[in-house]
């Protein structure tokens, strides 16, 4: 068995790997019994000439690849969402590109599914914004998706959370929006854990109020509307949401706290999911959904659980760095040769959350080659001075 020195507690013990890793194997989405997006990273090019903290450099080769690798699993790919560092590194004018090119690459396959992220990020919030100004700012990054053939996810907005008087003024930029889709969407209602600038999203910020201002919107659009993706890290809040939903309109889980019990559901219906953790735990995603469509649901939850553990590290407070964790996972994994992101975001966990991270991979066998996941972290121990 490999052992590795890493730090804890703020000394240095040896670890011994014990996960055995999940097999990858090719799935068809078809063959699952729920929808199952991987919101994807995207892959930095760490010899670009740039200022990372300012101009973002892709790896194009290695980002659409990655995407292939979700396909190939039976997965679908949300793009250009939060999970791909969208108003964290990643701009409008790169995001419009990776949907372009995302787009393009599925379009060559007969089993892509994806959906992709358009808001209103271009904006810069202030005084000077208007609800009309943010109608024809989600206007624009509509007709960009739908313009390449692509689905829409319809993202939060950051400068409707400051221009808006009230819930009214969400119901009528949601409402003009809706009316004009050429598909039914994906809402995407982020909380503020997620993204603090989001903060009382649907005019209020208590959740179950909010809740009712998106219902409205939902009720009234329920044929332009395929389902909502809630991410509050609360099971709670959105089994609540999940029972008043029009009976065509699908839940899709965004917490990766408690994803696992929302996906297999209770007696009064399931969630589908929509997920940033699916990018890093994919294989065991995979099997899960390909066990729970056998009907095994002791395999579904043997695979899934304990991954759980896993996921809460990488959500941890401040929430919004869990793209770290989800690149680092892919760093080890072999899927980039480098632990380099947009806008130096590689910076925003400390050493002893990347090793617990390394620990709970382990544990939820989702290290795919653990010789060559300890010689990387090896790699960024003796970065960090630790040999």
């Amino acid at each position: 068995m490999t052992t590795i020195n890493l730090p804890l507690d703020g000394k240095i013990v040896p670890y011994t790997l014990t996960g055995t890793p999940i097999e990858l194997k090719k799935r068809d989405a078809k063959a699952f019994p729920r929808i199952a997006f991987a919101a994807a990273h995207v892959v930095a090019d760490p010899l670009a000439d740039n200022d990372p903290w300012l101009t973002p450099a892709i790896d194009w080769e290695r980002t659409l690849a990655f995407r292939h690798r979700l396909w190939d699993l039976g997965l679908g790919v949300a793009e250009a969402m939060d999970t791909a560092q969208r108003g964290m590194g990643l701009g409008w004018p790169e995001a419009r590109d990776l949907i372009r090119r995302a787009l393009a690459e599925a379009a060559e396959r007969k089993d892509a599914l994806i959906a992709c992220g358009a808001g209103t990020d271009h904006l810069s919030p202030g005084p000077d914004v208007t609800v009309d100004t943010i109608i024809r700012a989600y206007e624009e990054q509509i007709e960009t998706v739908e313009a390449a053939g692509g689905r829409i996810i319809l993202m939060a907005s950051r400068a409707l959370a400051v221009a808006a008087k009230g819930p009214d003024d969400y119901v009528r930029v949601y409402d003009r929006i809706l009316r004009q889709v050429k598909e039914p969407v994906i809402i995407h209602w982020l909380g503020e854990m997620f993204d603090p600038a989001l903060e009382g999203y649907w005019g209020n910020g208590d959740h179950l109020k909010a809740m009712e201002t998106c219902l409205q919107v939902i009720e009234a659009n329920r044929t332009k509307v395929d389902g909502i993706k809630i991410s509050l890290l609360s099971k709670e809040k959105e089994v609540i949401m999940r029972r008043q939903l029009p009976k065509a309109v699908r839940m899709y889980t965004g917490d990766d706290f408690n994803y696992a019990e929302l996906i297999a559901g209770d007696e009064e219906g399931h969630s589908d999911a929509l997920l940033g953790i699916f990018d890093a735990i994919a294989p065991a995603a995979s099997a899960a959904l390909d066990a729970l469509g056998r009907k095994s649901n002791h395999d579904f939850f043997d695979l899934l659980e304990p991954t759980v553990p896993l996921s809460r590290h990488i959500f941890k407070a401040p929430t919004r760095f869990y793209k770290t964790g989800v690149v680092f996972l892919a760093y080890l994994n072999g899927l980039q040769d480098h632990f380099v992101m947009v806008g130096g975001q590689q910076s925003t966990r400390s050493l002893t959350h990347l090793a617990e991270l390394f620990r709970l991979a382990d544990e939820a066998r989702v290290l795919t080659d653990p010789e060559l996941a300890t010689a990387r972290m090896r790699q960024v121990l003796a970065v960090h001075g630790v040999h």
